[in-house]
């Protein structure tokens, strides 16, 4: 029996969501919310190796985007785990051939993929070429190469579908030290619109989810107690970082019938922090 059943508004859906394989990720919680709700789920990953992986993640045996898959089919649906490099045009490719073959159809993609935090965060001034081109890879080319094969896929099957990218507030706001993220994170604003400018008409909705502070491994420099935290808190009027698994139910809304006429729209998730 499935750990856990909800509503199931996605029954007989099929999602695809990118960097999903980390235990305190937001891609994990997206994946999660989205088979509770009823869907199978397409988990990539990029192939991390396993000394990489955080200590909390070596403690309990973590598998990456194994793991994500078993937790799917605990709450009664089907997984399919793939590593897949989203700057490459024949993964990319590769993902939407193996999905098809899996489970005969794509409804949603969720591209919630990012390079990780790197030498990346310095000033724009000091910032080696080499990280700006690596965080621009992944975080528009790939997400432009995978929403590229899979909207193709979309509009072929003919029966509407639903895109959602996965941006930051850091791309809607000038944060110092944060340029190359930032940067591709405003892109992905724009990107979304245009997207939806041009798929309106084969009913596929887009849209854009952009999370403030979240409590993921990557952020827990920041949410870690001490004088840093305090002064970010500081600066959201719920005066907590959000959960990954908030960000989840968000995206899993966007991908249900009750968010039908939600299109082109980018969303904050960030307990308030762009409002002041």
């Amino acid at each position: 029996m499935p750990e856990s059943e909800g509503p199931q508004l996605l029954s007989g859906k099929v999602a695809i969501v990118t960097g999903a394989g980390r235990y305190r990720g937001i891609g994990r919680h997206i994946a999660l919310a989205l088979a509770r709700n009823g869907a199978d789920v397409v988990i990539t990953g990029s192939g991390r190796p396993q000394e990489s992986f955080p200590p909390d993640e070596r403690q309990i045996g973590w598998r990456d985007i194994d793991s994500v898959a078993e937790e799917v089919v605990r709450l009664g649906h089907r997984a399919l785990p793939l590593v897949v490099d989203i700057t490459k045009p024949d993964d990319c490719d590769r993902l939407v051939n193996e999905a098809r073959r899996e489970f005969g159809r794509i409804d949603f993609l969720v591209n919630n993929a990012a390079a990780g935090r790197g030498r990346d965060r310095v000033p724009l001034l000091d910032l080696e070429e080499s990280e700006w081109r690596r965080v621009l890879d992944v975080n528009l080319n790939g997400t432009f190469l995978v929403t590229k094969a899979v909207g193709r896929a979309l509009v072929e099957q003919g029966e509407g579908g639903r895109i959602v990218n996965i941006g930051s507030i850091a791309g809607r706001q000038g944060l110092p030290s944060f340029g190359a993220y930032a940067v591709t994170k405003a892109g992905l604003v724009l990107f979304t619109q245009v997207l939806a400018a041009e798929l309106a008409a084969h009913k596929i909705n887009v849209n854009c989810v952009c999370p403030g502070l979240t409590n993921t491994y990557r952020m827990e420099d920041v949410t870690r107690p001490g004088p840093i935290r305090d002064a970010v808190m500081a600066t959201i009027p719920l005066r907590r970082a959000g959960e990954p698994g908030e960000v989840g139910e968000l995206v899993a809304f966007l991908c249900g019938p009750d968010a039908s006429y939600i299109h082109g729209q980018t969303i904050n998730i960030d307990g308030g922090r762009l409002m002041i």
